[in-house]
């Protein structure tokens, strides 16, 4: 094995810590992502809770680390470091057992259950369906008041099509989205870890007691991408892909339902914000409908919806950029630094819904790429379209620098809590 030949750094001034850490950076990154990629790919910062995070910024350098199995996602590889971020357990949050916190060969058997169960043809057979409820949910909003986009639309539609498409009844969505920011909000003190815990365990444990009851009422000679939800799919495919045992099935129906909405939430109203801060894009797409599909995947680069990608540990010395990072170092993968990056992305912090060659990084890259991707592609193509060509105006109806968004330092997602607008009817 060769020795790498880079430097490990000091850590970055407090002056910058500071703001890596503060709300006008949580409000909004890209100006002190654009000054970390001027000074270098890879930066060393300290962070509240005792551990040095290495953050990774240029798109050459972020699309590696995606990829690159010297960076483990296995919790397991770092219980030191989980402890001084409160997760105390494998089980908890989103470090359960499931795809998302494996690597090969493990990742590898999990991934194909989820595939066999999770096909293109089901998420093309949901458009229908997707299609009626955007409809519906539009058809209540007013077009004379304010209206938060995000509680009103953006966040019931992917809720209702991730609890339809696994079977979950409509009552406890409400529930859902409280565990699901419980379990991905970052725990910052005591009370945070308590809450976190809570929201992991009322999720596993309705997981649980939907599996035993659903197991004996299996049809098996129905193959898993014909069954009629997902977790009765999952189940069947776990049996003939190799056997998944209640806790990985159980992570990995916690992982989907969380995946499955939170991301297409912020898609919504992270994309929405965008065009109404650009307004001149906003009227070209009414204009050119043909153009959505290219502007769901630009709308993805400029304010995507995943900030930063989900914990990774060096499991030896990795020299990237000109740095070495230790093994043992806990890696910030940061997506939305390599999705602004201007040497990839010409005129990178303007919208360009025209823009081509946009091999952003949105839904990740390698063998982590977002199983979810599709679906969040088609909800969102769906929503688009049908708020353009519904509402002929849609305009911010408060200050934009007065936006809400989501609490929880160094959080993985990136999303507002509110998002007032007011809407004219075409």
């Amino acid at each position: 094995m060769s020795v790498p030949n880079g430097t490990i750094p000091d850590p970055v001034p407090d002056s910058v810590r500071d703001m890596l850490w503060s709300r006008e950076f949580q409000n909004n990154p890209y100006p002190a992502y654009d000054l970390l990629r001027a000074d270098a790919s890879v930066h060393r910062v300290p962070t509240p809770l005792g551990v040095d995070m290495w953050v990774i910024t240029r798109y050459d350098d972020v699309r590696l680390a995606l990829s690159d199995p010297r960076f483990t996602k296995d919790p397991r590889n770092a219980p030191d470091i989980l402890r001084k971020l409160g997760v105390e357990t494998e089980g908890e949050g989103l470090t359960g057992r499931n795809m998302l916190n494996s690597d090969p060969p493990e990742h590898t058997r999990l991934r194909g259950v989820v595939t066999k169960a999770f096909t293109r043809r089901r998420v093309e057979a949901l458009r229908p369906r997707i299609q009626e409820i955007t409809d519906g949910l539009l058809g209540d909003l007013s077009t004379t008041d304010e209206v938060d986009v995000i509680a009103a639309f953006a966040f019931p539609l992917p809720v209702i099509v991730i609890c339809e498409l696994m079977g979950v009844p409509a009552d406890r969505r409400d529930e859902f989205r409280e565990w699901s920011i419980a379990v991905t909000t970052p725990p910052h003190d005591e009370e945070s870890k308590q809450t976190r815990k809570a929201g992991t365990r009322a999720l596993h444990g309705f997981f649980r007691d939907l599996v035993e009851r659903r197991r004996p009422l299996l049809d098996r000679s129905v193959a898993a991408d014909a069954q009629p939800d997902l977790v009765s799919a999952l189940i069947v495919a776990s049996e003939e892909e190799g056997r998944l045992d209640l806790d990985e099935l159980i992570g990995t129906l916690t992982l989907m339902l969380v995946a499955g909405h939170e991301t297409t939430v912020n898609l919504i109203g992270n994309g929405l914000l965008a065009l109404m801060r650009h307004p001149g894009q906003q009227s070209l797409l009414r204009e050119r409908p043909e153009l959505l599909p290219g502007a769901i995947e630009e709308l993805l680069r400029y304010d995507g919806p995943v900030e930063r990608a989900t914990m990774r540990v060096a499991v030896e010395d990795v020299e990237l950029g000109g740095t070495v990072i230790p093994r043992g170092a806990l890696i910030s993968v940061a997506i939305g630094a390599a999705d602004r990056d201007g040497s990839r992305f010409p005129g990178a912090d303007v919208l360009d819904v025209t823009r081509r060659d946009n091999q952003h990084l949105a839904s990740g890259h390698g063998v982590h790429y977002c199983a979810g991707a599709p679906l969040a592609r088609l909800e969102g193509e769906i929503a688009f379209g049908a708020l353009l060509r519904r509402f002929a105006v849609i305009e911010p109806a408060c200050p934009i620098e007065e936006l809400a968004w989501r609490p929880g330092v160094g959080s993985v997602l990136r999303g507002l809590l509110s998002l007032p607008v007011r809407l004219t009817a075409s």
